[in-house]
């Protein structure tokens, strides 16, 4: 075989093999997309927006807090529209990219609940790779102009090709795999109802879990850039003729008693000193007996269950202004 006969397979093999991988992975990546997708189904609702959701009259925004205590079903059986824009360890800032992605589906006046936790001025996650695991599901329903922080690299191997970014997930491939979706919010909802001594010590260990999660090692409880984040917030709702109303929801007696005065002292301090400054509206129940003490309204120590979130909203439909008005107009 002559010289330029071997450098003439040399160069078809350079070509052929790299070609082969790169169909092979836009192949896998086909399906391995509805695995990934599957991730990310706290947020697919967002797509309901401009579709099936229009004018939207109210709304929240929020970490866990506002996606499991806000259930608008009752309001919009009565004919109400409603939206939910809360998940699972989201912050101000992210509250903001996606009311600059799709608040144009919100109506004027339209009262929008931004949640107010123990942990909103610091960070829910407790590690820098569980708050850009969070942070990749954005990619997924927010334009590269509305993305905090966009970096095309990221966007390339979460939304265009998830399968260079899939690890171990690649093994959800195979039959005997299924996905599974990580929450870093509630762990294992224990079921409240009728519980006997040890179902109560079981639902304060755990109580004590998330407190933990939410104070322990974090060296500031109280960053500037977060309290920045939600007045930013707010000014967005204003200049858009939304109502923001901030508002804490029902936490459990075994969520509150760890939490120090002193944390409280500040916590409160600051609320009511944006919502002065503002001329926001700040409701608390975070302590309400009506919640506090009956554990049958959790999922566990700071989220409320599908019962409790229905009564938390007949609540609120009764005693927050903002919200009575355009229910009794």
């Amino acid at each position: 075989m002559n010289r330029k006969k071997l450098i003439l397979i040399f160069v078809i093999k350079c070509i052929a093999i790299p070609a082969a991988a790169v169909l092979v992975l836009f192949l896998l990546n086909i399906p391995y997309r509805e695995i990934d997708d599957a991730k990310y189904m706290d947020m697919w609702n967002l797509r309901m927006l401009g579709n099936q959701i229009n004018e939207v009259e109210i709304a929240n925004v929020g970490s866990s807090h506002g996606a499991y205590d806000f259930i608008y079903d009752g309001l919009t059986e009565d004919g109400y529209s409603c939206f939910n824009f809360g998940s699972v360890s989201q912050t101000y800032q992210y509250d903001l990219a996606l009311l600059e992605e799709y608040g144009a589906h919100l109506d004027e006046g339209c009262v929008l609940f931004i949640p107010v936790s123990y942990f909103s001025f610091n960070n829910e996650t407790v590690n820098e790779t569980e708050a850009q695991a969070l942070s990749v599901k954005y990619y997924h329903c927010l334009s590269p102009k509305n993305i905090p922080g966009y970096d095309l690299y990221t966007d390339i191997v979460t939304t265009r090709l998830p399968i260079l970014s899939a690890g171990e997930d690649l093994l959800k491939l195979l039959p005997e795999f299924s996905p599974s979706l990580k929450v870093f919010a509630a762990e294992g909802d224990p079921d409240p109802s009728g519980m006997d001594e040890a179902a109560v010590a079981e639902f304060a260990s755990r109580a004590a879990a998330r407190y933990d999660r939410h104070f322990n090692n974090k060296e500031n409880l109280f960053l500037p850039e977060r309290e920045e984040q939600l007045l930013s917030l707010i000014d967005y709702c204003k200049k858009h003729g939304l109502t923001p109303v901030l508002i804490t929801t029902p936490f459990s007696v075994y969520y509150n008693d760890p939490v120090p005065e002193d944390f409280l002292n500040r916590f409160y301090s600051t609320v009511n000193r944006i919502a002065s400054d503002t001329n926001v509206s700040y409701y608390d129940y975070s302590h309400d007996a009506r919640f506090s003490e009956n554990l049958t309204y959790f999922s566990d120590s700071d989220h409320l269950n599908a019962e409790g979130a229905a009564y938390f909203m007949e609540i609120i439909a009764e005693e927050v202004p903002e919200l009575r008005d355009i229910l009794h107009e």
